[in-house]
This record gives structure tokens, C-alpha cells and sequence, in this order.
């Protein structure tokens, strides 16, 4: 569904993301994980053509995000890591606006479904200035969903929410994915980068520095940590050996 080759950001002499190369296929869940400044969110932005590439190539659904931005961009969904919503649009104005930037026939319908899903039908005719730092998560994730994407692209998708609201968003995850939507999410809740994802990419200094499943991580990097460690201790012994180095 998606796929990166040769993905570099440069600031000056800065390397952001070094050539890195991955593909999600559909109904994947792979996880994004790195410590603070290892090129997580610029990888995420360069996806999503929030900012361009300095060398590297990116394709969703088979359109080169350079060459075919439109095509392209109806692909995906992205919910960034701070809520960003409009002042003067209400929750249900913010969903009749994807509706008609889509152009989906039945936004009403899906709308109101949504509404339901994430709890948000009484404040649907409520301001951003009036919502909670969970309620604008909600509504973003509602957002990503109306148009049905083929891949979500999540920047720390369960920042501010409850653990009700946490756990209703993690089966929504697993809900796209069970139909075909491919996910790539960051997260530094590594638990539920664990429980959720197929794979995992581990981002260290704007470099790969580890992909596949924890199994296969867990092998490959630190195969005497045994079976039995999580990503949590996988992730602090492989980001520090590194660093050490």
C-alpha cells in the first residue's frame, strides 16, 4: 500500500531521516519508535507530503507522492501529533468539511455514525475552544475515518485520551486494519506499540535501526535477552547498546 526507498530529510548539514526504506502491505499494523529526535515525525510528515524529501521516493496505492500528489493524498488519512482544528467550525462542520473536500456521497450517514463511535454526539455542535484535549483526539481520529481511507498515518493517536477512550481507539485501529486499511502509527507507549503492531521500525538518529516483529528484533539485536522481554526492555537495551557505540 505504501512503500519508501531512500527516504532522506536534510536541514543544512542536519540528517533528519537517512535513507530509510520500508513498505506497509494492506491490513498492516506497523509501529514507529524511536527516542526523542530520532526522525519519527519528520519520517511521518515526508509521507504524508507535509514537507518534501530531500532525496528518496514515496508511493500509496501505487501513486508517486511527488508526481501524482492528488492521487496520492486520497489514499491516507494523517491525525498529527497536536490537534489542529479550525475555530469557527463546529465538531459536525468539521466533518461536513472532509465530506465535501472527498466529495464522499453519504458524509451525513458516516458522519453521524462516527459521532456515535467516539462519543461525541452531544458535542456536535460545540467549538474547538469548548473540547478537551481527548475530544479533539476523537474528533481528529473521526476525521481520518470519514472518507475511508486505504492507510492511516498516526502520530500519537491516543495522546489525551481516557483509558475507556483508549481502549475503544486501539480495536478501532484493529478494526481498519481487519479490513484492509493499512496503519502506520508512532507511538512512545510502547505497550501499546506491542499489543497492536505487526511490525515495528526502530528510528535512531534519523536511521533504521531495527525492523519486523519483536521476535525477530528481539533475536537479531539481543538474542540473550531470552523470550520473555518486552518491546519496553528490547527497545532501552538495543537504543542505548546503540548509543553507547
Amino acid at each position: 500500500m505504501i512503500e519508501a526507498s531512500g527516504l532522506s530529510k536534510k536541514y543544512g548539514e542536519f540528517h533528519a531521516v537517512s535513507d530509510l526504506s520500508f513498505s506497509i502491505a494492506p491490513g498492516e499494523i506497523v509501529g514507529l519508535v524511536g527516542p526523542n529526535g530520532a526522525g519519527k515525525t519528520t519520517t511521518l510528515r515526508c509521507l504524508t507530503g507535509i514537507i518534501p524529501p530531500t532525496t528518496g521516493k514515496i508511493t500509496i496505492g501505487g501513486f508517486d507522492l511527488q508526481e501524482h500528489p492528488i492521487e496520492a493524498k486520497r489514499q491516507f488519512a494523517y491525525v498529527a501529533d497536536e490537534p489542529k482544528l479550525f475555530d469557527y467550525l463546529t465538531v459536525i462542520d468539521h466533518l461536513s468539511l472532509i465530506g465535501r473536500l472527498y466529495n464522499v456521497g453519504e458524509t451525513h450517514e458516516r458522519a453521524e455514525k462516527l459521532l456515535g463511535e467516539f462519543d461525541l454526539d452531544d458535542r456536535r455542535l460545540a467549538y474547538p475552544s469548548e473540547l478537551s484535549r481527548g475530544m479533539k483526539q476523537k474528533l481528529l481520529v473521526a476525521m481520518a475515518l470519514l472518507h475511508e481511507p486505504r492507510l492511516l498515518v498516526l502520530d500519537e493517536p491516543l495522546t489525551g485520551l481516557d483509558p475507556l477512550a483508549m481502549r475503544r481507539m486501539r480495536e478501532r485501529i484493529r478494526e481498519a486494519a481487519s479490513t484492509g486499511v493499512s496503519v502506520i502509527l508512532s507511538s512512545h507507549m510502547l505497550q501499546l506499540v506491542e499489543e497492536l503492531c505487526d511490525r515495528i521500525l526502530i528510528l535512531r538518529q534519523g536511521k533504521k535501526l531495527a525492523e519486523g516483529s519483536l521476535d525477530e528484533i528481539r533475536t537479531r539485536l539481543l538474542p540473550e535477552l531470552g523470550e520473555s522481554a518486552d518491546l519496553e526492555e528490547v527497545f532501552l537495551r538495543a537504543t542505548q547498546t546503540d548509543a553507547d557505540e
